[in-house]
């Protein structure tokens, strides 16, 4: 499979088994949830009724005040303990790491077939500035969320994309499921692809 080269005749061969594979919903959904999942913190706490400080003296006399009733700690009190409270937990669920390179491959395969990957030969700015970025990127059609993708993103890039809400700009390694499904469109570097290459072979 060959990719045509932003401003270039010349083109850039490719693999089919990275940018050419069948689509999976199911397994690009595992990974991404499984993805998502690893980043939550799982530190929400609650308090059971005997966790609760307070004294578990009976509230009032067993007859003639109404409700017959214990503990003030009890989960219908306000104040009191949680029914099933939440405890500290992990959210992580495990992915193997062949599932996660094809659910990356399945994702860069799709994004091919929707002519949503834009390869240019390299992309950098000259200085840390936002409109000097914002110029360059007008000469592309990227949609509201666009992802630039390098082999390794420079200070300038990084520090001129940061301003920009829905700009992301990754190198390789930092190139995740999650990045890609979200955005509309991927402007990748020649080089970038060949190392993307690399790792999902």
């Amino acid at each position: 499979m060959e990719l045509a080269i932003n401003g270039s005749s010349d083109k850039l061969s490719v693999s089919d088994a990275i940018f050419g594979r069948e689509f999976s919903e199911d397994l690009v959904h595992q990974v991404v949830v499984a993805y998502r999942n690893a980043g939550r913190a799982g530190t929400k706490a609650q308090k059971t009724r005997s966790e609760v400080n307070g004294t578990t003296k009976k509230s009032k006399k067993q007859k003639g005040g109404g409700a017959r009733h214990g503990a003030l700690t009890a989960p219908i009190f306000v104040g009191g303990g949680v029914t099933f409270a939440a405890k500290p937990r992990s959210f992580a669920q495990k992915v193997n790491r062949k599932q996660y390179r094809a659910a990356m491959a399945v994702i860069l395969s799709e994004l091919n077939r929707q002519g949503r990957i834009t390869v240019v030969e390299s992309f950098d700015v000259d200085s840390a500035k936002t409109s000097g970025l914002v110029s360059k990127l007008k000469g592309f059609e990227l949609g509201k969320r666009p992802l630039i993708v390098t082999e390794e993103a420079s200070e300038n890039l990084y520090l001129s994309a940061r301003n920009l809400p829905y700009v992301e700009v990754r190198d390789v390694q930092g190139l995740d499921p999650v990045a890609l499904v979200g955005a509309d469109s991927v402007l990748v570097t020649t080089d970038a692809l060949k190392k993307i290459e690399e790792w999902l072979a």
